[in-house]
């Protein structure tokens, strides 16, 4: 159960559908059939476009991209998959991190798109972790990877669980300090309560696996990563030095910014449209 009520998840779930009808740009809906059970995929551009797979962060969903829909599609057919166990449309499923589940589950996604040659991915903080884990198993089927916070690289700061968990628990008001605490003073206000909604309800994972320096040299694609030198939620110093040694071929940048890279979106987007 990833929600804490069934009244809770149906509160979630009709603001997303909410949030869907507002889309910017024509988008179709996809229901794929996976191992997992089925996933929802919002796919939104010029039909014949480049594509890219774009993979949200946690407690989230395609509404990860809507404030960076419109340009994305510019560029890109994009198809925005929920996650499993995430607060979105596709399966509440929640195979164990690290395991092989994950790249098996994408393996069906990308079939049932019917993908038989590499595409890009992009992938956003807990995204970034599901791109990363793909890529490392699945390097010929990944024509360029872009990173924005990616989660499993540098480690999260000591205590910061506790302190989410302690402005958690003192109900909104510490739901909505907690948010601007792990994005940054600046996130947008319809963004603050939708994730107020969200973890109200909603039960985020707690354990992230740390990849190793070996599934990281893993990856022989084009690398962009992007990571904001004030994020609280994860040691990005730490991400841009391993990234710098171990992948010595990817781009990293360090961007003046915390958690949320929303306004980085673009120059990913432009990262993976280069090698169209």
């Amino acid at each position: 159960m990833i929600y804490r009520s069934t009244g809770g998840g149906e509160q979630v779930r009709e603001m997303y559908e909410a949030a869907l009808e507002r889309w910017p740009v024509p988008a179709e809906r996809v229901v794929l059939p996976t191992r997992e059970g089925e996933t929802f995929v919002l796919a939104f551009g010029r039909a014949g476009a480049p594509p890219l797979v774009a993979l949200h962060g946690s407690g989230a969903n395609a509404t990860n991209w809507l404030s960076n829909a419109v340009e994305m599609a510019e560029h890109h057919r994009v198809y925005a998959v929920d996650m499993i166990g995430e607060p979105g449309l596709s399966a509440p499923k929640r195979p164990e991190m690290g395991s092989d589940a994950y790249a098996r589950w994408l393996d069906d996604v990308l079939d049932g798109l019917g993908f038989t040659a590499p595409v890009p991915v992009l992938g956003m903080s807990l995204g970034g972790w599901m791109a990363i884990d793909y890529a490392s198993r699945r390097p010929e089927r990944v024509s360029r990877l872009s990173l924005l916070t990616p989660a499993g690289v540098g480690r999260r700061p000591k205590g910061l669980l506790f302190k989410l968990l302690a402005m958690t628990l003192a109900g909104e008001r510490g739901l909505r300090k907690s948010v601007k605490a792990a994005l940054g003073e600046d996130v947008q206000p319809e963004v603050v309560n939708a994730l107020v909604l969200i973890f109200k309800h909603f039960k985020p994972r707690m354990r992230i696996p740390t990849f190793t320096d070996e599934q990281l040299r893993r990856l022989s694609m084009p690398v962009s990563v992007i990571v904001g030198e004030q994020d609280p939620m994860l040691d990005t110093a730490e991400t841009a030095r391993r990234f710098r040694d171990v992948v010595p071929h990817a781009s990293v940048t360090v961007v003046q910014a915390g958690h949320d890279l929303s306004a980085q979106v673009p120059a990913a987007v432009g990262f993976t449209a280069s090698g169209t």
